[in-house]
């Protein structure tokens, strides 16, 4: 008989970790989000490990409600392995198919079974500053987004994650989900602008590929993405390391904006 190995969540546990909560603290909060639902539950630090190591794979629906109120994501853009496509059922009665899976959703379709070496295991994980540039066609000029992410590495992929109010705007959350082969990281991001902000709470969403420098310490390359016109942009991104460490206290200094 084969044995299928765990596969961990590191999607449910850089949003976590974005959120500057231990496994404790992150159970608690799921309790109380059972509680304010109206359905009350036991989540509890051991269950935030099943998950967060693969061992559990699906919540059951009281915790899937309860992780989507206290992350503010639906539950399958948390790393979990749900039924694909997901059925929705419309204000109208109607049913339809979700056919947007999210950036996670893509990644884990099209990754890979590349493998990295054992001492490059984890040397991406930490705190970095990630940036781009993207024109405006409405006011004619060219802008920058910054965030301070904090990015999870298991294996060759690479799950992103911006701090909250690291981006001089806590309504304007950045994930990406990247994975690495050689020096060459590729992958999708997704950005949900700010609801009072000038994009009025747009999504957008789009593939990434970047180099890595020998340093391991900053990767620099290209976004592509959709415009409001039906035309397809594109400009440059960079990503460079600021703290190796992931601990509560790295990620408090570092949910600011960036400088």
């Amino acid at each position: 008989m084969t044995t299928t190995a765990a596969v961990p969540n590191d999607v449910l546990r850089a949003v976590r970790m974005g959120l500057r909560m231990s496994q404790d603290e992150f159970a608690t909060a799921l309790r109380r989000a059972g509680d304010e639902l109206g359905e009350p539950n036991e989540a509890s630090k051991r269950l935030v490990q099943r998950w967060e190591s693969g061992i559990s794979k699906t919540p059951r629906g009281v915790y899937a409600r309860a992780l989507e109120r206290s992350t503010g994501r639906p539950v399958e853009a948390l790393g979990f392995s749900l039924p694909v496509p997901m059925a929705r059922v419309h204000a109208d009665g109607t049913g339809g198919h979700d056919m947007d899976a999210g950036v996670e959703g893509v990644a884990a379709a099209t990754a890979g079974p590349q493998k990295v070496s054992q001492s490059s295991e984890a040397m991406f994980t930490g705190v970095w500053l990630s940036r781009y540039e993207f024109h405006s066609s409405s006011r004619d000029a060219t802008f920058e987004g910054k965030h301070h992410v904090v990015i999870v590495q298991h294996g060759n992929r690479l799950t992103v994650q911006s701090l909250p109010g690291a981006s001089g705007n806590p309504d304007s959350p950045l994930a990406l989900d990247l994975t690495v082969d050689r020096n060459v990281v590729t992958g999708t991001w997704v950005e949900q602008t700010a609801a009072d902000g000038y994009y009025n709470g747009a999504r957008y969403h789009g593939a990434l590929q970047m180099l890595v420098e020998p340093t391991g310490r900053r990767m620099a390359g290209k976004w592509v993405g959709f415009g409001k016109d039906f035309d397809v942009n594109t400009g440059p991104w960079e990503l460079r390391l600021m703290d190796r460490s992931t601990s509560k206290a790295t990620l408090e200094r570092y949910s600011k904006p960036p400088e």
